[in-house]
């Protein structure tokens, strides 16, 4: 069989394996939902695009303020204070804060069950489950999440998240993903690409003003040399599959989220080791501004998918 799945149970919590090979192999942690690793085979070895924790331990203990990799339910980015209204009732999350914002939602350090796994000659997958119980007075709506991460042939990885309810009303909601990834060297070193020529204005405190700006910078693959980041884009929606491109000489990471995620978040940490592309179902604060903002309807599901796709010469 050519693909295979291990887990590891040595940890606080499950650190899941998909290969394919000797070639390449994708570490999934149980805490989080989240790629941790995603190793690939270059004519150097092995190489991780992934920015990642050394363990699920060093994970637990330093998730914020960086959120490397993090899950971002039921909110992303930034909300206003962490308040917002809904249906004539007033909210204010409990968790987590980087003054004066909430931010990242209320479940990048939930902890999953697994409720699959399968290994064929086609690919790998495990399949996660998170109850949230609505256990923060912020967010008192009970929902269901599903990731389910699959390794295919060819450096592919892709992740599928359904959420789902049986309150008795629709719940808002927004979603995102926050990988950091790495080629090996420093991102000035690298160049970036995707389908966009519409940027969010934000205000200084990185909260959209509701203006759209021109922005057609990285409708080219561009350098990220001197060049910081910390920006939403709004993806062409005319385009079939909207791709990001992050590349050096040696190789390429495209990320192909589907019509789920119509937005992306680029932020360029000062260490400049990585980069975090992040794909958007909503617009940072959109439980304010509306953009992006899902109203999900009890016993309907709702669908997110994207892929990460590493190109090797």
């Amino acid at each position: 069989m050519l693909f295979e799945v291990n887990i590891n149970t040595q940890q606080q919590h499950p650190i899941i394996t998909l290969k394919n090979g000797n070639n390449c192999c994708t570490d999934i942690y149980a805490f989080g939902g989240f790629v941790n690793a995603f190793l690939v085979g270059t004519t150097d070895g092995l190489l991780n695009v992934i920015d990642g924790f050394t363990s699920v331990e060093d994970a637990i203990q330093n998730t914020t303020p960086a959120f490397k990799g993090s899950f971002l339910s039921p909110f992303t980015c930034r909300m206003k204070h962490g308040e917002f209204k809904f249906n004539g009732s007033d909210y204010k999350i409990d968790k987590f804060y980087l003054e004066p914002h909430a931010i990242h939602g209320i479940l990048f350090d939930a902890v999953y069950t697994i409720t699959t796994t399968e290994a064929n000659d086609n690919e790998a997958s495990v399949s996660l489950r998170h109850q949230y119980k609505g256990d923060d007075t912020g967010y008192p709506f009970p929902f269901v999440i599903a990731h389910k991460w699959t390794l295919k042939a060819n450096n592919h990885l892709s992740v599928t998240t359904t959420i789902s309810h049986t309150n008795s009303q629709a719940i808002p909601y927004a979603q995102g993903w926050h990988p950091y990834f790495t080629l090996g060297d420093n991102v000035d070193e690298c160049s970036l690409q995707f389908d966009s020529n519409t940027m969010l204005e934000f205000d200084d405190t990185l909260l959209p003003t509701g203006r759209l700006i021109t922005n057609a910078q990285f409708e080219k693959t561009t350098s990220l040399q001197g060049i910081f980041l910390d920006n939403c884009f709004e993806l062409n929606a005319t385009i079939n599959q909207p791709m990001c491109s992050f590349t050096n000489d040696k190789i390429t990471i495209s990320i192909v989220p589907d019509k789920s995620y119509p937005y992306l978040q680029v932020y360029t940490p000062p260490h400049r080791k990585s980069i975090a592309i992040e794909n958007l179902s909503g617009t940072p604060d959109c439980f304010n501004n509306g953009m992006g903002l899902q109203l999900i309807k009890p016993h309907i599901p709702a669908i997110f998918t994207t892929s990460y796709i590493v190109s090797v010469p």
